[in-house]
């Protein structure tokens, strides 16, 4: 049997390493702040609500490109190899059509508050600034999942 080939993900994983590195620092520093100061800098909840979302879906595309979402162990691992594959294909469909729809709905947002005009609360800045990354990530996952089934597929067939 063909191995599939490791995909590489070190683009994701250092992006939410990053995040997560800028995240730990500006609460340090707000944290620190509050304590000496009894102030509390506003731009950091928006920053760090960013990052957040950020660093989920550049882990969700990780996680994607590894095949190690959650799934029914039960129901997986209790069939053939055959069995196995197709639920890793239907579930990286799923998975494509469901990042698919978000990026979509994203993007919709992002045409809202561009049109709109909105700023954000704390900084004043727009908030699409925010915002028009998730529908880029989003689509980034769902181009990950239609490759992990477009390679789950072709090793079924392979098997046949």
């Amino acid at each position: 049997m063909k191995r599939l080939p490791r995909v590489p993900v070190a683009l994701e994983e250092g992006l939410a390493v990053a995040c997560m590195v800028l995240l730990t620092a500006i609460t340090t520093l707000n944290v620190v702040t509050r304590y000496l100061t009894d102030q509390s800098f506003a731009w950091t909840e928006e920053i760090s609500v960013f990052l957040m979302v950020v660093m989920t879906l550049a882990g969700a595309s990780a996680a994607t490109a590894r095949d190690r979402h959650m799934r029914i162990e039960f129901f997986y691992d209790g069939g053939s190899r055959s069995r196995r594959r197709r639920l890793k294909v239907f579930a990286a469909c799923v998975s494509a059509l469901l990042f698919t729809l978000l990026a979509l709905l994203f993007g919709r947002v992002v045409a809202d508050e561009i049109g709109f005009g909105e700023t954000s609360m704390g900084m004043g800045v727009p908030r699409w600034w925010f915002t028009v990354f998730s529908p880029l990530l989003c689509g980034a996952i769902a181009l990950r999942s239609a490759g992990v089934a477009w390679s789950a597929a072709r090793a079924l067939d392979d098997e046949r």
